[in-house]
This record gives structure tokens, C-alpha cells and sequence, in this order.
């Protein structure tokens, strides 16, 4: 064997390793407490870049977290420019089509959030202002369910300003995944005087559970992220890292 063959058996072999050394490039949604939030130092925090470290680190993936508003997060994918979101993310059929999607991960409900003793009848609903997060699966649900009541949707691209938007009576309600308003509004002092009103919102057509969005085609990586998941489920670092964020369970354990 000569020194070009040589070199050019050195450059294969060497292959597998580069590939396993690649940086997995992960973005999520930092204005999404308690699922993810940015502190002061620029330091992302949260259910979702807990878990994400926690999947790398067993999958034994070099992994990067970046943050992004969570309506580019799927055009991100399609562009290439990251591997994976873990964005609490719902698990839709069209999502599905463009992104592969890991095993869900959580599955918490949808509730209107309103000042406290609000009776919510299909006649409240006429001429109300809500509000909803750009993209997330509450957005469809009120389109398909609560504008034809009457309803005025108003769409944020951080859930955190229609908050605001909500203190300062400029909506009437907030729908949005129950325990992020529990966490980031009814348990914060902003959130007094305001409560869950109305009806859980689980309907099956849009509440499949949130899934690790991963870029479509890339088997290899959705499959080692299910196996690892798999894995901090029964080992019980799943649940030391859910029980930090929230007071009740957030993935239907049996």
C-alpha cells in the first residue's frame, strides 16, 4: 500500500468519528417560562433546555442551544439551520409533514385565562379579545372554535406580551397551554385577580402531546433522541428535572 492509499484509508476511517464529533444544533423558544426563559447573563433556562442537555448527554450528543421566537423555529429546520427544537412544541398532523417528531415528551391541556369569576358561555364570547400565541396549537383551536362564537383573536409572537396585553384589560382572555399560565402568570403577582375560567381545553384533534421537532428525514438522530428519552423516563431524570418547574405531573405517567 502506497502513502496515497494510505491517506486516502485514514480519511474514510476517520469519517464515522467526524460525523459523531458534529455539533447538534438545538433551538427552543426563550419567551416561554417556565419551559424556557433567557436570564440576565444570556444563560438559557427552563423545562425544555433542562431536558434537551439531559437527552444529549445520555445520547452522548455534542449538542448547542440557541433561542429564536417560536413562529421561525420551524422555517429554521426546513432552512437548515438547526438539527432539533425542543420548543414545547405541539405534535400536529400538518407539522408532521414537515418535521419528524420525537415520541411526546408532555401534554398538558389548553385554558382561557380571564379575571377571576368570568362565566364563559358561547355568548361571551362575542366581541371578546383573545389572545394567543403565533403558531402554537391554541391559535388553530380558537380560529376553528372560538372565532365563529364571535370571538376577536389577537395573535403575539411571545405569550409574555399578551400577558401584558391581558393586565392592562387590552384582552379579555389569554388561551394558552395551562401550565404555562399557571407557572408564569396565576403564580406570579400580576397574576392576581385573574383565574382559569371556562372549560379544559384536550380535544385530541389538537392536544396529541409535544414532541422534540427533529429535521425531516434525519432518522438517525430522531432515533437515538426517542431511545435517550426512553431512558431519563425510567431512570427518573425526567422527573427530577419536570418536578423543579412544576407542582403537578406534565407526562401522563402510568
Amino acid at each position: 500500500m502506497n502513502y496515497k492509499h494510505l491517506l486516502a484509508l485514514t480519511a474514510i476511517c476517520s469519517l464515522p468519528l467526524l460525523a459523531q464529533a458534529q455539533t447538534v444544533r438545538i433551538v427552543t423558544d426563550v419567551s416561554y417560562p417556565p419551559f424556557s426563559k433567557q436570564a440576565a447573563d444570556g444563560s438559557i433556562t427552563g423545562f425544555d433546555p433542562d431536558i434537551a442537555r439531559a437527552i444529549c448527554a445520555e445520547a452522548k450528543l455534542q449538542c448547542e442551544l440557541k433561542a429564536m421566537d417560536f413562529d421561525g423555529i420551524v422555517p429554521a429546520l426546513q432552512a437548515k439551520k438547526f438539527e432539533v427544537a425542543i420548543a414545547s412544541m405541539s405534535i400536529t398532523p400538518e407539522r408532521a409533514k414537515i418535521v419528524d417528531f420525537s415520541d411526546m415528551y408532555f401534554n398538558v391541556p389548553g385554558r382561557l385565562l380571564a379575571k377571576e369569576g368570568t362565566q364563559i358561555n358561547d355568548a361571551w364570547y362575542k366581541g371578546k379579545n383573545i389572545g394567543v400565541l403565533r403558531s402554537a396549537v391554541q391559535q388553530q383551536e380558537a380560529n376553528d372554535k372560538l372565532k365563529p362564537k364571535g370571538a376577536q383573536i389577537k395573535v403575539y409572537g411571545k405569550i409574555t406580551d399578551a400577558f401584558l396585553d391581558l393586565s392592562s384589560q387590552r384582552l379579555d382572555a389569554v388561551f394558552l397551554e395551562s401550565t404555562v399560565g399557571e407557572e408564569d402568570f396565576l403564580k406570579t403577582g400580576k397574576g392576581k385577580g385573574y383565574a382559569f375560567v371556562g372549560p379544559v381545553f384536550n380535544d385530541p384533534k389538537y392536544y396529541q402531546g409535544c414532541g422534540i421537532a427533529v429535521q425531516k428525514g434525519n432518522k438517525e438522530l430522531l432515533a437515538k433522541i426517542n431511545v435517550a428519552l426512553k431512558k431519563i423516563l425510567k431512570d427518573g431524570t425526567y422527573k427530577k428535572i419536570q418536578d423543579k418547574y412544576f407542582s403537578n405531573d406534565i407526562y401522563p405517567f402510568k
